[in-house]
């Protein structure tokens, strides 16, 4: 099953500045001001290698600069990392530790390593010129194992007692870090791991281009073996602090689209409830998501809204035959499969362009698109189970882009790993 190893991270020293000032979040969710914000703020930012804006030449020229300059350097011993993020959600404070580790890549059709959400070319293309043109992993991809004993969250909490070796706050999250070398302890926590499969959460670009970058190293004749592992952190799928926020969708640019054609299209398969006011969504969708029900809410502008509620239970079985039981029961396989492709005739290559679909975490958001008519209408999602991520997963199938969201993003620029020279470390193999 799953091999962990440790690594000798790549991290910043004091020549750099204050590690607060050195992060920022994963490369998929920087705004091009944001970018320069971060670079404003310190130069050294990991921004300017994470996402280079289409220099790829110029990060790696950047990187060999600060390596020979001493704003990055290589930790003397392997070790694993404890990362912990504490952070307010659902009006209650929460705290998620992951392992950040080297995992040896597999495919997915050996069945260790599961994704869950499809990908596009284009993310792929941007990663893999990065990846060749630097040689390193600058952010860790995100996965998720099972723990039903949770004996390696005994063995985190234990190991992150003491004092973090950085600690600061972003405004949102507090972000933990705390170095592993002692040989027994790594020893123990690799050995966790030998029985496991790790899902996918977020990152699934990073690893198909992990694996892609693997197998050009291998065809060149160029392979040292640092290439067969990429840089994760882990987390238990059972934390209670484990957050998954829910992406909602945007409609634009439909031609002859009516809310009243679309809701009497829907309604052979759908309850629908007309609602007063848009602030009691995030209530009514609440409550069917502790009912077990596949639910949106609809809205198309004003000052009411319509809750959604599927009640054909055979619906999905009828649209979708040859997927399994856990695809055909979550809610954005419902609203795409029966809704949006269905009735709204928005195929999987107009949403993966984003012709006529939009994303968004943020319900005002959602609202407010419509509102000033750069959307037609908004659906409100309730988040996606990590136990249907899980099963969907095992099922050999991938979700619907945009699926989840998972909260907080991982920091980046914590610790980096360099691809060239990562074979297994000497300790653990006896």
């Amino acid at each position: 099953m799953a091999e962990i190893i440790p690594f000798r991270a790549l991290r910043y020293t004091a020549e750099a500045g204050d590690i607060a000032s050195l992060t920022c979040p994963p490369y998929d969710v920087i705004g091009p001001e944001q970018r320069l914000a971060y670079l404003a703020e310190n130069p050294y930012n990991i921004v300017r290698l994470e996402l280079p804006d289409g220099d790829y030449a110029g990060a790696g020229a950047a990187l060999r600069a600060w390596l020979e300059g001493g704003v990055l350097r290589r930790d003397t011993d392997p070790g694993l990392y404890i990362y912990g993020q504490e952070f307010e959600a659902g009006g209650e404070r929460r705290v998620v530790k992951g392992l950040v580790c080297l995992v040896r890549l597999a495919d997915f059709s050996e069945g260790i390593v599961l994704p869950h959400e499809e990908t596009l070319p284009k993310a792929k293309e941007d990663r893999f010129r990065l990846m060749e043109a630097t040689g390193c992993n600058f952010s860790q991809i995100y996965s998720l194992y099972t723990d039903e004993a949770h004996v390696t969250a005994a063995r985190l909490n234990l190991l992150s007692s003491g004092k973090p070796r950085y600690e600061f706050s972003d405004g949102a999250v507090t972000h933990r870090l705390w170095l592993v070398n002692d040989r027994e302890a790594v020893r123990a926590l690799c050995g966790d791991f030998a029985g496991r499969k790790l899902y996918i959460a977020d990152g699934h670009h990073r690893y198909e281009t992990a694996l892609r970058y693997r197998d050009a190293r291998r065809a060149s004749g160029a392979a040292d073996g640092g290439e067969d592992f990429v840089m994760m952190t882990l987390v238990d799928m059972e934390a209670p602090g484990l957050t998954v926020f829910p992406t909602h969708r945007l409609v634009r640019g439909l031609a002859g689209f009516s809310a009243e054609t679309l809701l009497a299209a829907c309604a052979p398969e759908f309850s629908e409830t007309p609602r007063e006011n848009p602030d009691d969504i995030p209530r009514a969708l609440g409550e069917q998501y502790r009912l077990g029900k596949k639910a949106f809410a609809f809205y198309a502008g004003g000052s009411g809204w319509t809750l959604l509620v599927l009640r054909d239970a055979d619906a999905m079985e009828r649209a979708l035959p040859g997927k399994s039981a856990a695809y055909r029961g979550l809610d954005v396989s419902v609203l795409h499969s029966l809704i949006l492709e269905k009735r709204l005739g928005i195929g999987r290559e107009s949403m993966a362009r984003q012709t006529n679909l939009r994303y968004t975490r943020s319900a005002r958001e959602a609202l407010g698109s419509v509102r000033s008519g750069e959307s037609q209408c908004a659906f409100l999602l309730n988040p996606t189970r990590v136990s249907e991520i899980r099963d969907v997963a095992a099922a050999g199938e991938k979700m619907p882009q945009k699926s989840t969201y998972f909260y907080p993003k991982l920091v980046t620029g914590l610790v980096m790993n360099q691809l060239s020279g990562c074979r297994r470390e000497p300790q653990q193999s006896d």
